[in-house]
């Protein structure tokens, strides 16, 4: 069997390269513009390698029942991981992705393709404006992780944004978004104080050291009007390789503070990382 070799090629927002895992046969990391965007393993699609994914898989886990199917919308594609997660550990979930760089979406169908009934449809579109059309109440989980280069973008952070995506989810569905943030985290607590004003329950997902301000890094925030099933998702991530907490109720609130809920008219993208943070080669 031939060597992989890494596949570098222009997209429509930036330089996208796909790198082989010298490790694993037919894994693969995706980068653009030199910050990583996906890691995949099309042998082991259970296999999650970044943490920020892996604390999404445990939220996947615990949405149903072990095994039962879900209507899932993804907001941000990359290379299909969460995608090729789900249909992995419940088959028969409805998938829909959407992911606004469309010549990054043709190099991951070309490159690496999804199996045949995967039940994962994918588009070209942009994430808010596919929100304002989407049906009303038809989705089980909504799981955004859209990054501009290394940035949120900023009309994905409002409190008109969500309420889009509250309109999407069924009466007990829940919302997950990747985020990242350092201290004095002024954007993480204004998406708290956002989404805390559209749902009635959140929790937040990250390592200590990240909360502690320690250093720049992801943090989940889920979102939902149903009870949160915090204890389960304490107990997984807790026992992962570098360990998280799953912040909710009063900690949650102390927090946030007097974070701002933010507007449309005043929404920015996220912050810049510290140079390196998540740069690959």
């Amino acid at each position: 069997m031939s060597e992989a070799i890494p596949v570098i090629k222009a997209v429509d927002h930036g330089t996208a390269r796909l790198l082989p895992d010298v490790d694993r046969e037919r894994a693969w990391l995706l980068t653009v513009d030199g910050a990583p965007q996906s890691y995949v393993d099309l042998d082991e699609p259970t296999h999650l390698e970044f943490e920020y994914t892996r604390r999404l898989g445990h939220v996947v886990d615990r949405a149903a029942d072990e095994g039962d199917p879900l209507t899932v919308l993804h907001l941000g594609g990359g290379a299909l991981t969460l995608p090729r997660y789900v249909s992995a550990t419940r088959p028969g979930s409805a998938q829909e992705v959407v992911d606004a760089d469309g010549a990054l979406l043709a190099l991951v169908a070309e490159e690496l393709p999804l199996p045949e009934g995967a039940g994962i449809t994918v588009h070209d579109a942009d994430a808010r404006d596919w929100l304002a059309s989407a049906p009303a109440r038809s989705v089980d989980l909504l799981i955004a992780d859209v990054f501009g280069g290394s940035r949120v973008p900023a009309h994905l952070t409002s409190v008109e944004y969500a309420r889009l995506a509250e309109r999407v989810l069924r009466a007990d569905g829940l919302y997950a978004a990747n985020l990242a943030d350092g201290a004095p985290f002024a954007f993480l607590r204004s998406q708290l104080a956002t989404f805390a004003s559209v749902f009635e329950e959140l929790a937040l997902i990250a390592e200590p050291s990240v909360l502690r301000g320690r250093r720049f890094g992801n943090a989940v925030l889920l979102a939902s009007h149903a009870p949160i099933d915090t204890a389960a998702l304490a107990r997984r991530t807790a026992s992962d390789a570098f360990p998280a907490r799953v912040e909710h109720g009063a900690s949650l609130r102390r927090f946030t503070g007097a974070a701002p809920v933010v507007r449309d008219a005043d929404a920015v993208a996220s912050p810049e990382p510290p140079a390196g943070a998540f740069s690959v080669g």
